[in-house]
């Protein structure tokens, strides 16, 4: 009898550990959506990359400005809530909002199938195309030309996703490509010929011309990549935010902040 006891004493403590188990299972695999605690807090923290211009950098007052940022103050004080930016290692952006260190990404950040299977998107807000980065004195007349030579590339960017992605466009001639965390130092290394071009965003590559002492010195390349649609990434369970930031773009779409802020910084 008291064996029997035992037997059965134990199988109750095993089905309440696996009940235990299973719940904190199912709670990690279904995370709650955190929009009641951010208005309870009336904070939210966006990850950003404070070296990428023109949507998230530092002015020479090393304030932190730019289209993405302008946008995003802007969306959430018009639902009350007060923006916290936080800079982040970009290549980690995704781990960060999972880790829940950051509670959007907001930054330039593209839409790429990839990043679609651990991060819910907004609507696209604004688009923009992959372009290479090149000294004159090169004479470079298209990509093509860059056959043979070294490539710059930021890690964890959706220049690096497009370029592995889609070998035939330009992994197949480029002879080798170095990884960096930003672009600031990938054009450092361009200006003194430690690598021959740089994959980047067309509006920074537009904006560094424009406003860079060392402007005069770079060309634009064309790329044969796709468009891409810029997006702010949230947790797949942050519905209620990700519906609401959707609801407020739209708005700025009727108006005019949109057009200002590209008025602002693209023109």
């Amino acid at each position: 009898m008291r064996h029997k006891k035992q037997i059965w004493g134990n199988l109750i403590v095993f089905v309440i550990l696996i009940g235990i188990i299973g719940g904190l299972t199912w709670k990690v695999n279904h995370p709650k959506d955190q929009w009641g605690k951010t208005q309870q807090k009336k904070v939210i923290v966006i990850g950003v990359d404070d070296t990428f211009v023109p949507m998230g950098f530092r002015n020479s007052k090393g304030e932190l400005v730019g289209y993405d940022v302008d946008l995003a103050r802007k969306t959430f004080q018009a639902m009350g809530l007060k923006v916290k930016f936080q800079v982040i290692d970009w290549s980690m952006k995704e781990t960060e909002l999972k880790s829940k260190h950051i509670d959007a990404i907001w930054n330039g950040y593209t839409e790429t199938p990839e990043r679609a299977k651990h991060v819910a998107f907004s609507e696209s807000y604004h688009q923009d195309e992959q372009v290479i980065l090149t000294l004159k004195d090169h004479n470079f007349k298209q990509a093509k030309d860059l056959k043979n030579h070294d490539l710059g590339i930021q890690t964890g960017s959706s220049g690096a996703a497009s370029y592995d992605g889609q070998p035939h466009i330009l992994k197949s001639i480029i002879r080798d490509t170095v990884q960096y965390d930003d672009f600031s130092k990938a054009l450092n290394d361009l200006q003194v010929d430690r690598i021959q071009g740089v994959l980047i965003d067309s509006d920074y590559a537009r904006y560094y011309i424009a406003h860079s002492a060392q402007g005069n010195q770079f060309q634009m390349l064309q790329t044969r990549f796709p468009k891409e649609q810029f997006v702010v990434g949230f947790r797949k369970s942050d519905v209620k935010l990700r519906l609401a930031v959707n609801k407020q773009l739209a708005k700025f779409e009727k108006d005019s902040t949109i057009s200002e802020l590209t008025e602002k910084y693209f023109n």
